[in-house]
């Protein structure tokens, strides 16, 4: 059998593979194959009828939920191309994306009315609008076309704005050079850049990874992170792709995501550092049934070595994929489980159908152990940058073969004798003090061992003297009280005199992104 090439083809083979079978389970709502293809296809129809032509954007403005992963689909259906975004965004920001992407449709649940609204008097943009939700919303809204999600998916499965029945109408043709998605990731100028990223793109990349996780139509994944987050998306796409089950949850209650997996038998977790950090301070782990747990993975940042030991003891049995990505091109590489008893530190080796280089700065390869930028070449390298061209030729650069580019990702890492990758951490966050250039990571890795901390997080500040001096920001795990004395008596045996922190600050928490990475440029705004 042909594989698709086409992301929403993926979603119309399983439905005929496995009609009947639960795809989706979002609190109390359970979701079949047939019922995600249905009305996905419904919801593609409405939109051609509202204008939506083949490479048209279309903004999701949804918490995780059964709508968004219909709208995703239906998006795709219809030839347009997705733009998922975090339900927590303001109006400032989700104006920006409107306009820089020229959506044409925007679909939004009810209760973000007036961040809506903020966004579109701000930025004085007019999408057509589609409500998700019971409570009103004026059809007139702002004097906008609004349609709301009920009337537009009935439950047959027709769309109200057109009289053809079902199956009549068919998807646009599309390629798989078109795009798929834009993810919006931040910016260093501070505006949200959208990583444009096609069917062939995402496709590909998928399919590497659930070639090395070795996923079945069996798996059962528990999906705790926003679908704005690709981390997050790709645990909806991959299932599609194999047949399998995602259960949304939050994070924020994780005494129930742990009653999810025992419940519904979940196979697979995917870990940010955060919500490792939660699972570990848990107390009582050993009365929820968690024996179905075949694998865990950690990407956004990589998680300090002493969490992964914790880990590994408490979950022997659970393959643990410790890996490494950027949304520009959704993962990069991992280590294998048999690997990470070894070398818990190392982000492993590049994904099947990848390959990485660690550069200097005239694009040469460094030997073994010395210190470069990590570049990347394959086809899971997206496309570039939405509207911002100077950007795009500055990090996706000419490739070793006409028509390829390779993507200089920004960050410093080295390569043992074996091929192995360890990340030392973004060219803007080293920090340089008595003239050494210093890897965050490895400080963080060691504050992460002392007893009693349970996040940690380092910068660099000014120093007259030191060119930089490193702060580093602790959180005590509950019903620990260890000193800044200790702490420091801690660094100064494990690592190296110029390594050492010079200022030590207890916090409460460590500031978040939306997708649970630690925020360091709100860290450095607050020194």
């Amino acid at each position: 059998m042909f594989s698709p090439t086409l992301m929403h083809e993926y979603l119309t083979r399983s439905a005929l593979r496995f009609p009947d079978k639960t795809a989706l389970i979002c609190g109390k709502e359970r979701w079949t194959y047939h019922a995600l293809e249905r009305n996905s296809d419904c919801l593609a129809q409405s939109l051609a009828a509202m204008g939506v032509r083949r490479h048209d954007r279309v903004i999701v403005f949804l918490d995780n939920s059964v709508e968004l992963v219909v709208s995703l689909y239906g998006i795709l259906k219809a030839g347009g191309t997705f733009v998922i975004l975090n339900g927590t965004m303001k109006s400032k920001k989700l104006g920006y994306i409107l306009k820089d992407s020229s959506a044409t449709v925007l679909v939004a649940h009810t209760s973000k009315r007036e961040v809506v609204k903020g966004a579109i008097e701000e930025f004085k943009v007019t999408p057509q609008l589609i409500w998700v939700g019971k409570s009103l919303v004026p059809l007139g809204f702002l004097d906008l076309k609004s349609y709301s999600w009920d009337l537009l998916i009935g439950e047959k499965g027709n769309s109200a704005l057109s009289s053809a029945g079902e199956g009549v109408w068919r998807s646009p043709r599309c390629i798989d050079q078109d795009l798929a998605a834009l993810i919006y990731t931040s910016g260093s100028t501070g505006e949200p850049k959208g990583v444009m990223s096609s069917h062939h793109n995402m496709i590909s990349a998928a399919r590497s990874i659930i070639q090395y996780l070795g996923n079945t139509s069996d798996d059962i994944i528990v999906d705790v992170l926003p679908l704005s987050f690709d981390y997050g998306l790709y645990q909806v796409i991959m299932s599609v792709m194999f047949g399998g089950t995602v259960v949304f949850e939050s994070f924020l209650f994780p005494v129930q995501v742990l009653k999810i997996i025992e419940k519904e038998r979940v196979t697979g977790l995917p870990l940010v550092p955060t919500v490792a950090a939660f699972l570990l301070m848990m107390k009582n782990l050993e009365k929820f049934d968690l024996s179905s747990l075949r694998y865990m993975t950690n990407t956004g940042a990589a998680l300090p070595v002493e969490h992964i030991r914790q880990l590994r003891t408490i979950f022997p049995s659970v393959k643990l994929f410790s890996m490494f990505g950027l949304t520009e091109c959704k993962r990069v590489c991992y280590l294998a489980p048999d690997e990470v008893d070894k070398r818990p530190s190392s982000v492993g080796k590049a994904i099947p159908n990848c390959e990485t280089f660690v550069v200097d700065e005239e694009g040469k390869e460094v030997a073994p152990g010395e210190v470069g930028e990590l570049i990347i070449r394959g086809s899971n390298v997206m496309r570039g940058y939405w509207n911002a061209p100077e950007l795009t030729a500055r990090t996706y650069r000419i490739g070793r073969f006409p028509g390829e580019s390779m993507l200089y990702s920004g960050d410093y890492f080295r390569k043992d004798e074996e091929g192995f990758l360890y990340f030392l951490g973004r060219k803007d966050d080293m920090i340089k003090s008595k003239g050494e250039r210093i890897s965050p990571k490895e400080v963080e890795n060691t504050l992460s061992e002392i007893e009693g901390i349970a996040e940690a997080a380092v910068i660099g500040v000014p120093d007259e003297i030191l060119g930089q001096a490193i702060k580093a920001f602790l959180v005590r795990a509950p019903g620990n009280m260890p000193t800044e004395k200790e702490v420091m008596k801690y660094c100064s045996v494990h690592l190296e005199s110029f390594m050492v922190p010079k200022y030590i600050e207890f916090i409460d928490k460590l500031p978040k992104s939306p997708h649970g990475k630690i925020d360091k440029k709100a860290l450095k705004g607050n020194t």
